[in-house]
């Protein structure tokens, strides 16, 4: 039996596209119009409206904390014009999630842009930052005092790879120098957005702001021994999960880590190059897989906290969690996760809380509607909500704070 520390922090998270249902000013949107992803999101799960609800049943599931994001479109549909609307309504849900007890951690920016910044260039232009900040000093300003923890951008370089490397998100590019380029904006926007919270933003509950991004972390390993597959790994987690984390916190912008993780990379240099140094890759089909194929490896996050000890900061699980349609999978995938967690407390890890992925059944993004990864299950046609047996047993770690072995 392991006892986490007092004040945890325990919940799940979600997106605004993923969930609120009707984005119609952002990129995302405009691209599903246009055939783009397998799914449209269309109402998604009418989070918009029933956040309420939402927010009561993750209450009642034990959680004592709540990460969501807000959508810029809704706010500034048009540029320069903000929807007074918008901003009463996220000031609403930040006074639900106060009602329901729930410690928010606001994420300002998740993947989506209003379509109007798009056509200006979106992240590929260093001026558009500006943007970004009028858009931050608008919202911190009415959400004054009501949140402690803040990410200004979630996974910039999970955006800056599927948007500009891969091209698989809109705007569908493919350039690895416009992908620099897009990952550098994306540091500089979150280095102007720390200092505009810890200019405008108020203390919360005695404590003042606590700002940092939403960084996705792989766990790299070689597939085989070998120097080419070792320098593959070198490279990749400097390049993915090094570099940008190491720049905002030399910048001083850093005042917890905050850490997604789900999985793990085999990495496979078959022919000696750039290109295979960064993405060559194997699959090792005798290991459990979630339905889109990851890995289910809990040591590799062990492996990642322990690594961000050298930080000296706080540490938050902003997000971990497995897309399948096996319910006891998913349980087993919190309990090995939260066991690797455990060790890493036991090690020094200052680690703060620990956030699912995700509170509800999902659009995900490309994927659309098929992954499954919610506590709660989510019939998108009646928009049902139904709390699963997974949910149960997270509960009761939730509640007491002790992880049975």
């Amino acid at each position: 039996m392991f006892t986490f520390p007092e004040g945890f922090l325990w919940g799940a998270a979600t997106s605004s596209h993923q969930v609120e249902g009707d984005n119609f000013f952002n990129d995302w949107w405009q691209w599903e119009q246009s055939g783009g992803g397998l799914d449209r999101s269309s109402a998604a799960c009418r989070h918009f409206s029933l956040y309420k609800e939402d927010f009561a049943l993750a209450r009642s599931l034990g959680h004592n904390a709540h990460r969501f994001s807000i959508e810029w479109s809704r706010v500034e549909p048009e540029e320069g014009r903000f929807s007074q609307s918008a901003l009463d309504h996220y000031s609403s849900v930040l006074d639900a999630l106060a009602a329901n007890d729930l410690e928010p951690v606001v994420t300002l920016c998740h993947f989506t842009s209003p379509a109007w910044f798009s056509r200006k260039g979106g992240w590929l232009k260093r001026a558009n930052t500006a943007c970004f900040c009028r858009y931050i000093e608008k919202i911190t300003g009415v959400l004054s005092g009501k949140a402690r923890y803040w990410v200004t951008v979630n996974e910039p370089l999970v955006y800056a790879y599927h948007s500009y490397l891969t091209g698989v998100w809109p705007p569908r590019q493919r350039s690895f120098i416009k992908a620099v380029r897009v990952s550098r904006n994306l540091l500089s926007a979150h280095e102007l957005a720390y200092r505009i919270i810890h200019d405008r933003c108020g203390v919360y509950k005695n404590t003042a702001p606590s700002v940092s991004v939403a960084h996705h972390m792989q766990y790299f390993m070689p597939w085989r021994p070998g120097i080419w597959n070792q320098l593959g790994v070198f490279l990749r987690d400097m390049m993915f999960n090094r570099m940008f984390l190491d720049a905002a916190f030399h910048a001083g912008t850093l005042d917890y880590i905050g850490l997604n993780y789900y999985t793990r990379q085999l990495v496979s240099v078959e022919i000696p190059g750039l290109r295979s140094l960064l993405s060559g890759t194997r699959s090792d089909n005798a290991w459990d897989k979630s339905s889109l194929g990851w890995d289910i490896y809990p040591r590799g996050l062990s492996e990642i906290l322990l690594s961000l000890r050298k930080y000296a900061l706080p540490v938050l699980i902003l997000e971990n969690g497995i897309a399948t349609a096996d319910d006891r999978e998913r349980a087993g995938f919190i309990k090995s996760h939260l066991e690797a967690a455990a060790g890493a407390i036991k090690a020094g890890v200052d680690l703060k809380g620990y956030f699912y992925w995700s509170l509800l059944d999902n659009f995900e993004w490309d994927k659309g509607f098929a992954p499954r990864f919610g506590l709660v299950e989510v019939d998108y046609a009646t928009q049902e909500r139904r709390a699963r047996e997974s949910a149960s047993w997270f509960s009761r770690v939730c509640r007491t704070g002790e992880l049975p072995e």
